[in-house]
């Protein structure tokens, strides 16, 4: 039977059609993509059924993301690119200034942003970041069944404009419409709030793996209004684990120059693995290369309490900012793999007199936020429904005489905004000015950052400080950058959009983008071959192990020799590039240990109920 779609006459089909678009949080550690789907916000799972990605990118014989890519890290680490996050929009000197946190061989390069070397090639942390989100965009299409309309994109609210830019050079290369960039908290504001209906001034605290952010809100019937922000775009749970690392090495006697990034990489994720481990546990036991210890959950909070101290230091900044107390605050959101540390929770409830909410997957929250705004801009929901108005991080302004900074916008202004400030010439007869555009803090220029130069030609020729020149300032819902210059009398105008250096240039991206085109086909053939060696490898190596703890005792000669053959064909076989080979070998070895697989799990459960009586296990 045919189902018709009936409408009211005069009123289009095209309008109940609901436009594909996802929310992406594009993490320091992890990554996740979400959608509405029949009204409900939901983050969408790979086939495995993970709805995390890894944020890790492995450069070999071919470029591999998410959990293949996390094995390499403690193997080919130079080559197995982590936490990237930390070095978007970031210049050569950023990112010496975060220490011996990333192993890898930077690159000098002209435009000043660091390139990584790998084995295939230079790579920009732009094009990683595109890596990871080209397979969330796959995702996406996979789940919604087509090409998406667009995506919200969330990024730390410190954020820079620098940084913001490369995260859209990174969506547009991976083909992906950015709808809006979102700042993390006002994600997760937006998920907590129209869940829970909630109105009043919330903090959000979002501590992941490789920034922390702050955001006072104010929540009244849908709107969102940041108050105030506050954060570290280099603090996150990379660096407890940095502190756990530390600790260890120096309970071991071992030096940490002395470690290749291999050995520097394992660790690390024991350290990782023991700060997971004392959520739950008060000692976890830690092992590196001989050496064996505990670490207890007291000495683990004096390890992580001067990081713990700067995220509630940024707080209290935050609530000055906002001209607000402690006690104006009606609830603390906490957002971000890291803030499952027991220590961070009791220590932000000690500031803040109340118990932290911690009722939502605070891995999920920022993605089912963006999914809901993404939802609402591409049409499928009214936008009366929910009004977003967030800040910009930082001030901007002009180097005026002297090299002083003349602030335009005030760091914490609500945006999207406009404003202009009138300026003047110095000297007589000059006929133009250089405009040298700022953000930060600070009064010289010498300690705030460069964002862009121009020069407006054409002056009329006038006394000093005769000449009006009106220069504007437009920051729009992404907090990128416009800044135009006008002479009032003349009316000669100039114009400039202010991307920073450290992001790909149109024609590098028109040109990256081209080849993943030219390259589609290859690429695809490239992806299932290595995804059949992956397989292969695993499958090897399980059986491996298993020969060896219970060869000798389950199989007789013949069955182990049939075994053994069929894993050296298969071990031939992956050296090849036939995938459909590799595929039908693998079937064979697993067909051919199924019955060794079942006479392992029987002598598993024998031993299990040695010693047992039947009677005790009913009921």
């Amino acid at each position: 039977m045919a189902l018709l779609h009936i409408s009211e006459p005069g009123q289009s089909l095209v309008s109940r059609q609901q436009k594909r678009a996802v929310g992406i949080d594009l993490g320091t550690t992890n990554s996740l993509i979400a959608s509405v789907q029949s009204g409900v916000a939901k983050t969408v799972p790979d086939h495995d059924g993970q709805v995390i990605l890894p944020s890790v990118v492995h450069y070999g014989d071919e470029v591999v993301v998410g959990y293949q890519a996390k094995v390499k890290a403690t193997t080919d680490s130079r080559n197995t690119i982590v936490s990237v996050k930390r070095l978007m929009g970031r210049g050569v000197d950023d990112v010496k200034t975060l220490g011996n946190v990333m192993p890898f061989d930077f690159v000098n390069a002209d435009k000043g942003m660091p390139f990584i070397r790998t084995v295939m090639g230079d790579v920009s942390p732009v094009q990683v970041s595109a890596e990871i989100l080209t397979v969330l965009r796959q995702r996406g299409e996979e789940a919604l069944g087509g090409s998406l309309s667009g995506a919200v994109i969330t990024v730390p609210a410190y954020f820079d404009d620098a940084q913001r830019q490369a995260t859209k050079d990174a969506a547009r290369l991976a083909g992906i419409n950015v709808l809006r960039l979102l700042n993390e908290p006002t994600a997760a504001a937006v998920a907590y709030g129209l869940d829970q209906g909630g109105e009043g001034v919330i903090a959000v605290f979002d501590l992941g793996g490789g920034t922390f952010d702050l955001s006072i809100l104010r929540l009244n019937k849908g709107v969102f209004e940041v108050l105030a922000t506050g954060g570290d775009t280099a603090l996150g749970g990379d660096d407890f684990d940095h502190a756990v690392a530390r600790w260890l090495l120096e309970q071991a006697g071992i030096a940490e120059t002395s470690l290749t990034p291999e050995r520097l990489r394992t660790v690390l994720q024991i350290a990782c693995d023991a700060k997971e481990v004392l959520t739950a546990d008060s000692v976890a036991s830690v092992n590196f290369e001989g050496w064996s210890g505990e670490l207890s959950r007291t000495v683990f909070n004096a390890l992580v309490d001067p990081l713990i101290d700067r995220t509630l230091q940024a707080f209290k900044r935050a609530l000055r900012d906002a001209k607000l107390n402690m006690s104006d605050i009606g609830e603390v959101v906490m957002v971000g793999g890291s803030t499952r540390v027991l220590r961070v929770r009791r220590r932000v409830a000690e500031l803040a007199n109340k118990e932290p909410l911690t009722s939502i997957d605070p891995d999920q929250v920022v993605a089912v936020g963006a999914a809901l705004q993404a939802d609402i801009l591409v049409g499928n929901q009214s936008a009366d429904e929910m009004l977003l108005l967030d800040v910009i991080p930082l001030s901007l302004g002009l180097e005026t005489m002297g090299g002083a900074m003349e602030k335009v916008v005030y760091r914490n202004t609500t945006i999207p905004v406009v404003k202009a400030q009138e300026f003047t010439t110095y000297k007589d007869g000059q006929t133009a000015i250089s405009i040298h555009v700022l953000q930060g803090e600070r009064e010289l220029i010498a300690d705030n950052r460069s964002l862009a130069r121009f020069t407006l030609n054409g002056l009329p020729a006038m006394p000093a400080g005769q000449t009006r020149i009106l220069v504007t300032f437009q920051i729009d819902a992404d907090g990128l950058l416009s800044v135009s210059a006008r002479e009032r009398s003349s009316g000669i105008e100039t114009a400039v959009q202010v991307k920073p250096s450290y992001g790909l240039s149109d024609d590098e991206i028109v040109q990256m983008i081209r080849d993943s085109f030219d390259y589609a086909a290859t690429d695809k053939d490239a992806r299932l071959l290595l995804d059949q060696q992956v397989e292969a490898d695993r499958i090897l190596e399980a059986v491996n192990i298993a020969l060896v703890k219970d060869g000798d005792r389950l199989l007789n000669s013949e069955e182990r020799t049939q075994l053994e053959t069929a894993m050296q064909t298969l071990m031939e076989v992956r050296k090849g590039r036939d995938a459909r080979a590799i595929k039908t070998h693998i079937e064979q070895l697993a067909q051919a240990s199924d019955e060794f697989a079942a006479r392992r799990m029987d002598d598993g459960v024998r031993a299990a109920l040695s010693g047992h009586f039947v009677d005790e296990f009913e009921g």
